[in-house]
């Protein structure tokens, strides 16, 4: 996905702005910090000493977000602005809240011009899933990390807030948005590309996502292991074995993550080898069923064997030249028909994987007695695979199309379609490197720099206007991190492929499995590590109950009717009113 080019004037404009503003706070504070204690008895009513500059100034547009003296909050490292009113916090979650997406931006953006020039595997497998999921884990770590244990105990809400807030907003929202923006006319149970003429159908348009998708689902739901392991105390009843909880499911988060971590790493090959096989039993298929339109007589016998005396007849047809050999030009009338485009086969391909199952002489040539014992093989597999009885009889050739069919729904559920690819040469690799190392620079600077200054935002907000810090972040804060994954998901999704909605799905899947693994194993090392409370269960049953349902509709099918998205957009306000009333009604908190 190409990415505006005015990144960086954007993002030093952005910082101008932020750092102007800055100053105007800080400035107009200095005159009431430098004040004497006896001109500012109240905070509110001006002592007679003061002068007129002072009230000028504190009477600005930047005194709407100002507190009172004897309410003065602590500004983040000294000079940033910093506010005990609503308003003001408002602002100052929108304006670090702004930065942060502008750091899930440069990350992003980053991160993708890496994976241009050095390619998927390690690169696509380890660093992105993280540097993705990096915003979220500042915040979670700036939540619990400073202050006092108890000034975190009650900062960490936050930190539950925004993963629980994260992931259920990229599993229930955008998910759902995704799936009504990518929908298509169904047939056959299958989304037809580019088609969407049925209107909002709710069983007659949806999408399909292919087989790797649905293994990403089943990752996630099981990703969320680290949650039960932690809750078991309480489940329980028992206190002393809640800081042990903790570090197990540290411990088994950390193994989780770095197992997926591989298995993002290895992938494209799991995928690649998988592919090949798929192919090599298309090649199989196409070519029985092929043998059984030109056969002269049924290829299997009454006692379920095949038959010889027909094999043979096969093979005189094929052996042009009668020298008792089949050749690769001979061979390539086996293949004719087979309709190789379908799996993006070349003809010379399809012929040596005829060869590598037939040519049991390596003399690149197959005789009788290979093609014989070939076909037989092949027969076998194909009876096998549809879970026929070895006693069959001859209607077992029926099989042979049934084995077909199966082959072609396999490679289709794999989702190889290079059709709407275009590869492109990197120009110029030590620009593109450079440029995606800065961008990558910035967007963990920024992370790092303004992820303590919102945190303490939303406290003061949640302070100043008696809502719960957790409902805060569960809604504004997922906002900020993610909204450049989530735009990205969307956009892709529209253009109503089966590729693009296999990618937008598994980028989803693949982004809540991050904040399961990587946000969680930090959130556990500062719970434990700073000896405070895990008192989070209508927060976890919450995320339990989202990943659980929406992991387990992803792994069963491969296509969601439009009906599916509403069972998505109601798990969030689900979650909302499920955490009040656990917490606020039962007093689970």
């Amino acid at each position: 996905m190409k990415k505006s080019p005015n990144m960086f004037p954007k993002s030093f404009f952005t910082l101008l702005i932020f750092f102007s503003l800055s100053t105007a706070v800080y400035g107009g504070r200095v005159i009431v910090d430098q004040s004497s204690s006896d001109l500012v008895s109240d905070g509110v009513h001006g002592g007679g000493g003061r002068n007129s500059t002072s009230i000028g100034r504190e009477r600005g547009i930047i005194s709407l977000f100002a507190a009172p003296v004897e309410e003065a909050c602590e500004q983040s490292y000294g000079f940033l602005p910093c506010t005990k009113t609503a308003l003001g916090n408002v602002f100052l979650i929108i304006v670090y809240g702004y930065l942060m997406f502008s750091a899930a931006t440069y990350l992003s953006s980053g991160s993708e011009l890496l994976l241009e020039i050095l390619g998927p595997g390690l690169i696509g497998g380890l660093f992105l899933p993280i540097l993705g999921a990096l915003p979220d884990a500042m915040l979670i770590l700036v939540s619990g990390i400073t202050g006092s244990a108890a000034e975190a105990q009650s900062q960490v809400s936050v930190g539950i807030g925004l993963l629980a807030g994260s992931t259920v907003m990229l599993l229930t929202v955008i998910w759902g948005t995704c799936c009504v923006v990518g929908k298509c006319d169904l047939e056959n149970s299958t989304a037809v590309d580019l088609k969407d003429t049925k209107g909002l159908s709710l069983t007659g348009s949806g999408v399909t996502a292919d087989i790797w998708t649905s293994y990403a689902a089943m990752i996630m739901a099981i990703s969320v292991l680290p949650f039960i392991v932690v809750q078991l105390p309480q489940l329980f009843h028992s206190n002393s074995g809640r800081h042990l909880a903790v570090l197990i499911a540290l411990i088994i988060s950390l193994s989780l993550l770095l197992s997926y971590c591989l298995y993002q790493v290895f992938q494209p090959w799991i995928q690649t080898r998988k592919l090949a096989y798929v192919k090599h039993k298309h090649v199989i298929s196409g070519i029985l069923k092929h043998l059984k339109k030109h056969a002269l007589g049924r290829l299997f016998t009454d006692h379920g064997t095949p038959n010889i005396e027909v094999l043979e007849k096969l093979f005189n047809a094929i052996d042009e030249n009668g020298d008792g050999h089949l050749s690769r030009s001979e061979l390539r009338a086996l293949v004719v028909g087979i309709r190789l485009e379908e799996i993006n086969l070349e003809e010379d391909e399809a012929i040596a994987k005829v060869l590598k199952d037939f040519d049991t002489s390596c003399d690149d040539q197959v005789d009788m007695q290979e093609f014989i014992v070939g076909v037989e093989k092949w027969l076998y597999e194909a009876r096998s695979s549809n879970g026929s009885s070895a006693q069959a009889g001859p209607n077992t050739i029926n099989y042979i199309d049934d084995f077909h069919e199966e082959t072609k729904r396999e490679h289709s559920l794999l989702g190889e379609d290079q059709s709407d690819e275009i590869v492109e040469g990197v120009e110029n690799p030590r620009k593109v490197a450079i440029k995606a190392a800065l961008l990558l620079l910035l967007g963990t600077i920024i992370a790092a720099v303004f992820a303590d200054p919102l945190v303490d935002a939303v406290n003061n907000f949640s302070s100043a206007t008696s809502i719960p810090s957790f409902f805060i972040s569960f809604i504004a804060l997922p906002l900020a991190t993610n909204s450049s994954e989530a735009v990205s998901a969307i956009i892709f999704a529209t253009r109503k492929k089966k590729r693009s909605a296999s990618l937008t799905f598994s980028e989803l899947y693949g982004a809540v499995t991050m904040n399961n693994l990587l946000c969680l194993s930090v959130f556990l090392a500062i719970v434990y590590t700073r000896g405070l409370i895990w008192n989070f269960s209508s927060e976890v049953l919450v995320i339990l109950i989202v990943c659980i349902v929406m992991g387990i509709l992803g792994s069963i099918r491969t296509t969601f009717p439009l009906w599916t998205s509403l069972i998505a957009f109601a798990l969030y306000p689900f979650s909302l009113v499920l955490v009040y009333v656990l917490d606020y009604v039962f007093g689970w908190s």
